[in-house]
């Protein structure tokens, strides 16, 4: 025991030097994302946003991480104050100050204000992707919800008073920023948002105007100051064709509520910090953003789409903080007389970790790039047809797989793993659960998919798409390309065969799309490991990830090659662990 009283026990100095040891920025640690970046961008990162993700990198470890973790600790999670000291009605949601410090943090970073461009989309899924090393932490809601605001206002509004607001949304500065919602779910709808019955009347004093009564059942970020709601209007076709896209800030006059009121805030498994509620609307005064029948199809294009895509970035970026932690706790903890990471199962957990991690990196920057091409005006109509097929898919697969990488982080910590204090993977874990369901469950957006391949033309353009990947990899991967390739005739044949049978597609489309996505990622991933500034670790990565998804390899245990595989994937050499570039 040291002179302040201090047990001086080696296992607790391990823990203190994994502690020192963790990164101060998330980008310099993340090399992975600078890799992808320069690959899908096509050329090296500009001093500009090698600086933008540097310094945002450090404002996530050092600020934005530390607050979602006091804000946990505390368990002071938003709370509704729904009236004033004088009995006013008020629906003020409170957050704990450190809520506040990181929502300025985020706001401050330029996310919210970069240009719907080439490199705006670029530069806003590697922020975003570093601040979801945080986690959601109650700002990566509200960030994605504002941006699908954003982009629904630039590319829709057709009223003075909705494109007014665009200046406020697209700013970096947090103490004049509008901050964004969409609510889109009722109680009686869920998924099935056709049934929809929030109407919509015009408003008898002011022309253009509307009014909006009824309830939504899921509204998160309920403390937003402008909401994007769908209603029909009374006149309107039932389904969704007859919903509308409608504009309801908060408030009109800066204070009094804009005929709306908060039933309750929910609480939630995870994205805790996030207030979500249950919300009334009377008579609240709205404005159309578009055409008033086409109020799904913007609802869809730009709000749900920019969500889909966002939220595969946040998936991924838990899963490289996942990744992170778990190898930097097997680099110091001690056990049988060695650091955990020399035990070959550790470090192939570890490796299946990060191969996750890299193939939902690669195809969620793929479609990055889709969006990029959209928002250059450059996009061809194959990249259209891709996009559409992605931005689906890929939401499905990387939610599903994220959940799993931070299961097997947890584990990779043992009994610590779950201790709420010791690291963020409980935190990360509750999260990556609600992400899952966050803008589609799995089985709502495989169905999206098979409906897409039923009555639009994205078939014949996506395995062109993938075909065109596979054969620009190099011809060093020519047993992995070549099982790449007749996985796709079968998976082609198979998905053919099921939009002629919806019956057996209602069951069984979801397998299809799952194999369907894993050879996406074993494409890319050999693509990008065939450039020729790629690691030793990025092609073992994409061979590993190639021999767990692909058929017709070796297995593991037949293979004599794999753990050196493993090895290499992680920057290990035995002795002398390394880390990974993590």
């Amino acid at each position: 025991m040291d002179r302040f009283g201090n047990d001086d026990h080696p296992g607790r100095e391990e823990l203190n030097e994994w502690r020192r040891a963790k990164s101060s920025s998330f980008f310099t640690s993340s090399p992975d994302l600078r890799a992808v970046l320069e690959f899908s961008m096509g050329g090296p990162l500009s001093d500009r946003l090698v600086e933008s993700l540097t310094s945002f990198g450090v404002t996530v470890a050092a600020v934005i991480d530390p607050a979602a973790a006091v804000v946990e600790a505390s368990r002071e999670f938003p709370r509704l104050r729904s009236y004033d000291e004088l009995g006013n009605r008020i629906e003020v949601v409170e957050f704990h100050p450190a809520h506040l410090l990181a929502q300025d943090a985020t706001w401050s970073s330029g996310l919210l204000a970069l240009p719907l461009d080439f490199s705006g989309a670029f530069e806003t899924a590697a922020l975003f992707f570093l601040l979801t090393h945080a986690g959601e932490a109650g700002q990566a809601c509200p960030v994605v919800c504002t941006i699908g605001l954003r982009r629904a206002l630039e590319h829709r509004a057709t009223t003075p008073e909705t494109a007014g607001y665009l200046e406020r949304i697209a700013t970096a500065d947090p103490s004049v920023a509008l901050r964004g919602a969409q609510f889109l779910t009722e109680v009686q709808g869920g998924s099935d948002v056709g049934a929809n019955i929030v109407e919509a009347h015009p408003d008898p004093e002011t022309p253009g105007a509307w009014r909006i009564t009824g309830e939504k059942w899921f509204c998160s970020v309920a403390d937003a100051d402008l909401f994007a709601v769908t209603a029909r209007p009374a006149d309107a076709d039932a389904g969704t064709r007859g919903l509308t896209c409608f504009l309801v800030p908060r408030t009109v006059d800066g204070s009094t509520p804009n005929g709306f009121t908060i039933r309750r805030l929910k609480d939630k498994l995870g994205t805790r910090a996030l207030a979500s509620a249950e919300i009334d609307f009377t008579d609240a005064l709205a404005w159309p953003i578009g055409e008033m029948d086409a109020g799904f199809k913007i609802a869809v294009t730009e709000l749900l789409n920019t969500s889909r895509w966002l939220n595969a970035v946040g998936s991924t970026g838990i899963m490289s903080r996942a990744f992170a932690e778990a190898h930097s706790f097997a680099l110091h903890r001690q056990a049988f007389g060695t650091t955990i990471i020399e035990f070959p199962l550790v470090r192939e957990n570890l490796a299946i970790m990060h191969a996750e991690t890299s193939a939902s990196l690669a195809s969620t920057f793929a479609l990055t790039a889709l969006v990029a091409r959209q928002d250059a005006g450059t996009a061809s109509p194959a990249d259209l047809a891709v996009h559409r097929f992605l931005v689906n898919a890929n939401k499905y697969l990387t939610s599903t797989v994220a959940t799993e990488v931070v299961h097997r982080a947890i584990e990779g910590l043992g009994g610590n793993g779950t201790i709420e204090d010791f690291s963020p993977l409980p935190r990360l874990y509750r999260d990556a659960i609600v992400f899952e369901s966050w803008e589609g469950t799995h089985n709502v957006l495989c169905d999206q998919v098979y409906r897409d391949c039923s009555r639009l033309d994205i078939l014949d353009p996506l395995f062109a798409w993938i075909r065109a990947e596979l054969a620009s990899a190099s011809t060093a991967f020519t047993d992995h390309r070549d099982r790449i390739a007749a996985e796709l005739g079968s998976i082609e044949g198979s998905i053919r065969r099921s939009l002629g049978d919806p019956t057996s597609a209602a069951l069984h489309f979801r397998r299809q799309l799952t194999s369907l996505m894993h050879a996406i990622q074993s494409t890319l991933l050999l693509r990008q490991a065939s450039q020729g500034s790629a690691t030793a670790s990025m092609v073992a990565t994409a061979e590993l990830f190639c021999q767990l998804h692909v058929p017709g390899g070796l297995a593991p245990p037949d293979d004599p090659g794999y753990l050196e595989r493993i090895d290499t994937a992680l920057g290990y050499a035995q002795g002398a662990a390394q880390p990974g570039g993590h």
